[in-house]
Order: structure tokens, then sequence, then C-alpha cells
């Protein structure tokens, strides 16, 4: 394939995608996304310095696509649900971007356009600034644990079959509930375990 006479960060972005949906964020490197692009990975720096910056642009065009403007109706837990819905969706079809949206949070547009609509709603039931950095820092850290855990540990998957058949005189509480946890679906975990979360924020 020739060389491109130019390449668009949009264009960098989409191979670098293609290239950690393939190999993991391990795989993502500069040489991988320069034969995606079909040219040498000297080509490539003369677009993008470091994988850092390949990164960057990774998580904005998949959380670029996350609307963030705030729902107009509902309440606060319900309107924080759907804006924690539409990342979930978003970075579902690409699970390996959650781990860089932690490296990336401060630099990332869409990233803040979002946190900056949580946090407003947040400013509701939450009046308490530090307080407030409690609660998006919590939802963050739940949001972005979550969505691991549904890609690369679901409660369908072999470590709670393993849970289940655990010797119930050793670990009694852990073996009911992987037997009970091989019967909750993904959609009930994720929102079953926010609505805990939001609603402690209540309090």
């Amino acid at each position: 394939m020739p060389r491109p006479r130019s390449l668009t960060p949009e264009q960098i972005a989409a191979a670098a995608l293609a290239v950690l949906d393939r190999a993991g964020p391990g795989g993502l490197t500069m040489r991988a996304v320069a034969q995606q692009l079909g040219t040498s990975a000297m080509g490539l720096y003369r677009y993008v310095h470091d994988r850092e910056e390949l990164e960057g642009l990774v998580v904005e065009l998949v959380l670029g696509a996350v609307d963030p403007t705030p729902p107009a109706h509902g309440t606060w837990q319900e309107r924080v649900t759907v804006m924690v819905d539409r990342v979930r969706f978003a970075v579902g079809a690409h699970p390996a971007v959650v781990p860089l949206t932690m490296t990336h949070r401060h630099r990332s547009p869409a990233i803040l356009r979002w946190s900056e609509t949580v946090a407003g709603i947040l400013a509701e039931p939450v009046t308490d600034p530090r307080r407030r950095v409690l609660a998006l820092r919590g939802l963050l850290s739940y949001l972005i644990g979550a969505i691991q855990l549904e890609h690369l540990g679901p409660l369908s998957g072999p470590g709670t079959v393993a849970i289940a058949g655990l010797d119930p005189a050793a670990f009694p509480n852990m073996r009911d509930l992987g037997a009970e946890a091989r019967r909750v679906g993904p959609d009930e975990e994720f929102h079953g375990g926010l609505a805990l979360l939001l609603n402690g924020m209540d309090t």
C-alpha cells in the first residue's frame, strides 16, 4: 500500500483504535499504527510525537461521541444515570480504551465536557464542594471499574463459576454469592451498583 501523502488526526486515531481493539493497550505502538496506516513508523512521527499523544487521539475519538448535553428531565439520579450510560455505551464497543481514560482525563476535552455536566448535576444533592469532589471521583471510579469488570471479568464468566464451587465449609458466604451472581445480568449489575452509589450520595 502506498504511503499517504498526508494523514489527518482522524485517520491516525481510527487506525490506532483498530490496533487497540485488535491487540489491546499493550499492542498500541507507533509501529503497529504505522502498519495499519500503510506507512513507516518514522513517517508517523511526522504527525504524532509519541505513544502518549497517540493514546490521547484514541480516547478523544471514542469519547468524543458522548453527548455532554445535560438531560432536560428527571431526578438528579436519573440524569446522572443517563450521562453514565452514554459513556458506557460509547466505550462498550472499545473496552480496551478504558485504562487510557485515566491517563488522559485531564487533557481530553470530551472527558472534561462530560465531567463538567455531571459535576453540575451533582451540585444539586451535594452542595459542599469538598464532598462534591469525592462524589465525582467516586462516580468516575465506579464507571471505569464497572466497565472493565463487565468486559474483562463478567459475572457470567469462569471466575463466578469457580467461586460458586468453593468449599462451603471455608467460604460459605462467597459460595452463596457466587451462585446468586450467576443469575445477575450485566445491565442489572451495572445499574444496581450505580443506584447504590447514587443513593448513598443523596444521604
